[in-house]
């Protein structure tokens, strides 16, 4: 696979690559450093990483608009997206050809060149496989991205996902490029004092099922109060993970720019991509994402949820 890759690489001079809706730290760290590898071993090419851009994530580099971009004659490269429904692009059909790198479990073919892992704790780890088994120069720069998005999609190596071939992975990075581990984490995890504020709303107004599914509706006017975008407001279902009456966490996030609701569900023990599924979301067992035209649907997603977590309970 990593030759198809390579090969695809060097045979387009124009390169687009693009992610999910709602881009995390791996989907826009994977992007933009794989722009950057891409750059530094064939500097001739023209390579954009596109998609809406997120100032929360803003330490990871700028992202490109697709006004000046060659469809015809360009390779779309697809990372960390399960479903062509949840991709951050208008329309992949324009494109001349289409890879795609995954760690999602696999639910439907949408690229020509799919190289999908679910054994990967992250679409970065994949990222940082490809370039120790090619030719591909990674510097300083892509690789602490490249960690950056192990670290987010792992929790700091506390999810199951991270296994040993993840950690030998990063040893590597951390070895080979020198990085820097106390300034990497003051730009994941340093948050202004708004931002504080509207955690401790957020762990405030939380509600609870009787089986377990703790859940909450962010508003626009609650995101103005507190001066955080519908980015900040979605990533706040990290920082539920440790409560202990959760077994299900989900977050209800309006954003009124795209003009949805950012869903996030996480699990700790129940699966839920399957009901994420239903809504036209998806994601991993423990760890999914939906999007809704508006709140209607929130409570009955609840409601299911909370009968996964009653299952659950009669069976643990």
């Amino acid at each position: 696979m990593y030759k198809e890759i390579i090969k695809n690489i060097k045979k387009y001079d124009s390169i687009v690559i693009a992610r999910h809706i709602g881009g995390d730290i791996d989907a826009i760290g994977s992007q933009i450093a794989l722009k950057e590898i891409i750059k530094e071993t064939y500097p001739n090419k023209k390579v954009y990483a596109v998609g809406a851009f997120s100032s929360r994530f803003k330490f990871l580099g700028s992202l490109d608009k697709e006004d000046d971009i060659d469809f015809d004659n360009s390779l779309l490269i697809v990372l960390d997206t399960p479903k062509v429904s949840r991709l951050d692009v208008e329309n992949i059909a324009k494109y001349k050809n289409r890879l795609r790198i995954d760690h999602h479990p696999f639910e439907e073919n949408f690229c020509n060149i799919e190289w999908i892992d679910e054994d990967k704790s992250s679409t970065c780890e994949m990222i940082v496989d490809l370039c120790f088994n090619t030719k591909l120069k990674m510097n300083k720069s892509s690789a602490e991205k490249l960690y950056m998005g192990i670290i987010a999609d792992t929790n700091r190596f506390l999810y199951p996902c991270a296994t040993s071939n993840t950690f030998i992975t990063v040893a590597k990075l951390i070895s080979n490029y020198k990085l820097e581990i106390p300034s990497i984490y003051e730009k994941m995890y340093l948050r202004n004092l708004d931002e504080i504020r509207f955690i401790g709303y957020v762990f405030q107004n939380i509600k609870v099922t009787k089986n377990g599914v703790g859940y909450i509706k962010i508003t626009d006017e609650i995101q103005k109060k507190f001066g955080v975008d519908a980015a900040s407001a979605g990533n706040m279902i990290g920082e539920l993970s440790y409560i202990d009456d959760f077994i299900v966490w989900i977050t209800f996030s309006e954003d009124k720019k795209q003009n949805i609701i950012r869903v996030s569900v996480r699990s700790r023990g129940p699966a839920i991509n399957t009901l994420a599924m239903q809504y036209n979301g998806g994601g991993h067992k423990l760890a999914s994402g939906i999007r809704l035209p508006n709140f209607d649907l929130s409570d009955e997603i609840v409601e299911k949820l909370d009968i996964i977590c009653e299952e659950y309970n009669k069976n643990n």
